[in-house]
């Protein structure tokens, strides 16, 4: 059970508690996790919780701060145990229903936006048709299109009823100002006769042995089926590029995450599809990430 303090002790106090807990875990530098987990129950800055710390905060908050101290405590992922995540613009409701968004993920929404956002191409600003997230997880892809893009609506695919349910109360959650419907069911199925303006995805593109080998924090709390796609790794990336044009309107665009390890495998899959052009980007960190394919005048 969490640990309570006092009701009349301060900011600093609980965060002097909560920094022996996690030390106590062996978590690394537990008084700046303390304050960084206090700082995303209370929905403020860090440096905010530094100034205010000889406050006497509100019992109800430090009774949540103690929860998710003690989950924290037990390995569990920091977004998982506040229950929130950040995605570019975005503040997410998040849970083990879904993986956990990475850093790196938010460039494929500036890749998109380049060719297909406000202003893009020196075209004159305004709709331009229908974006699909293919499994969409927490929505954070097909939220951030919906929030920052110019498309008529979003389409979200999820083959997970409980990552479905999960983006759903983020689509309550944000509320954007263009539709965001989410449809359950396997990559690219949902999507019946739509033809898209751009299909965007970040689908599972790992094999079991490097699942095996990836964080315990990854691999007993993240969803295995968000991470595995085959003997490859590429069951997920192939099924999208080889029947992601029938889905495309012309001159379409399907913006894919992959595997830095097999970009070079990727590129050739897609060109070998058909594509008219197919390009490969790399993340923040400079690795190759992102596939680009643009479908042909006539889809």
């Amino acid at each position: 059970m969490p640990e309570r303090v006092a009701p009349r002790s301060s900011i600093a106090a609980a965060l002097e508690q909560a920094g022996e807990r996690l030390a106590a875990a062996g978590l690394p530098n537990p008084r700046r996790e303390a304050t960084a987990l206090w700082a995303a129950v209370a929905a403020t800055k860090p440096g905010d919780v530094w100034l205010r710390r000889g406050q006497t905060p509100p019992l109800e908050l430090v009774e949540r701060f103690a929860g998710v101290v003690e989950r924290r405590s037990r390995g569990v992922p920091f977004a998982y145990a506040v229950g929130r995540v950040g995605f570019r613009t975005l503040d997410l409701t998040l849970d083990p229903r879904a993986l956990i968004p990475r850093p790196e993920t938010e460039g494929l929404v500036d890749l998109v936006l380049k060719w297909a956002g406000p202003g893009a191409r020196g075209q004159d600003p305004g709709p331009r048709g229908v974006v699909a997230d293919v499994g969409t997880g927490c929505g954070c892809l097909a939220l951030a299109l919906a929030v920052e893009g110019a498309f008529e609506r979003v389409i979200a695919v999820e083959r997970s009823p409980d990552a479905a349910s999960l983006a759903r109360e983020n689509v309550a959650r944000v509320r954007p100002r263009v539709p965001v419907e989410i449809r359950e069911g396997d990559l690219l199925a949902p999507l019946g006769d739509q033809h898209c303006r751009v299909i965007v995805a970040n689908p599972p593109y790992l094999t079991e042995a490097e699942y095996a080998t990836l964080d315990a924090a990854v691999r007993d709390f993240e969803p295995r089926e968000a991470l595995v796609s085959g003997v490859d790794g590429l069951d997920a990336t192939r099924a999208l590029l080889a029947g992601a044009a029938a889905c495309m309107a012309p001159q379409g665009l399907l913006a894919i995450e992959i595997d830095e390890r097999r970009a070079e495998q990727v590129r050739e899959f897609a060109l070998g599809c058909g594509w008219d052009r197919v390009a490969v980007h790399d993340d923040l960190f400079g690795r190759p990430r992102f596939v680009l394919a643009f479908a042909k005048e006539e889809a």
